[in-house]
């Protein structure tokens, strides 16, 4: 009798690790956004805001939809070997540099980045090379600091924040490296097996 409750127990704790929680989250706040609008506001609000939101999402369906093509393809482009050689779990601080280096000059927005960053990881990336290739991205992006800063804020400033922004992808990637986080992201955990 007493394993029947360990069971059920076991199953649970299953399940639960198999829930996004991420997406839970974000669809909780969603519904429960529209609910309040709905109420507060009435249906003609809500319906509006609902129709924008249908075209927006209608957007940016394919631009996901090639960033994850894009992401996808790198599998076919370059060999796991060579992804696990250069930003590998051995690849040590030259995986951090070169990691950083291609999310610095990288073009592309986050449908192209982020499912990219999943599929390196997938292919033999480690969490620290994957870290410093977003974080590059997001806090050093040349094509965005030439193209959306520099006409904003000046030469003198970007360049500034350049500087002060440069070693911050490799400095997060040595620490997203350290063992203390091998029980929130275990190693090779995004990593699928060769077909």
């Amino acid at each position: 009798m007493s394993s029947a409750p360990q069971t059920s127990k076991g199953r649970l704790i299953a399940y639960l690790k198999r829930v996004d929680w991420g997406l839970l989250i974000v669809a909780s706040l969603s519904f429960g956004a529209a609910l309040h609008v709905l109420l507060h506001e009435g249906l003609q609000v809500w319906t509006e805001i609902f129709a924008d939101d249908f075209w927006l999402f209608l957007s940016i369906l394919p631009k996901v939809a090639l960033g994850c093509l894009i992401g996808s393809l790198v599998r076919l482009l370059i060999a796991r070997e060579t992804i696990e050689r250069f930003i590998g779990e051995g690849s040590g601080l030259m995986g951090l540099l070169l990691a950083g280096l291609i999310g610095m000059l990288f073009p592309a927005g986050p449908f192209t980045i982020f499912p990219l960053a999943v599929v390196l990881m997938a292919s033999g990336a480690d969490r620290g090379a994957a870290i410093a290739f977003i974080s590059a991205w997001l806090l050093v992006g040349v094509n965005r600091a030439i193209i959306w800063e520099m006409p904003f804020f000046g030469t003198g400033f970007v360049l500034f924040r350049f500087l002060i922004s440069l070693p911050m992808p490799i400095l997060l990637g040595l620490f997203a490296r350290l063992p203390v986080f091998d029980r929130i992201c275990p190693p090779g955990s995004l990593r699928e097996d060769e077909p």
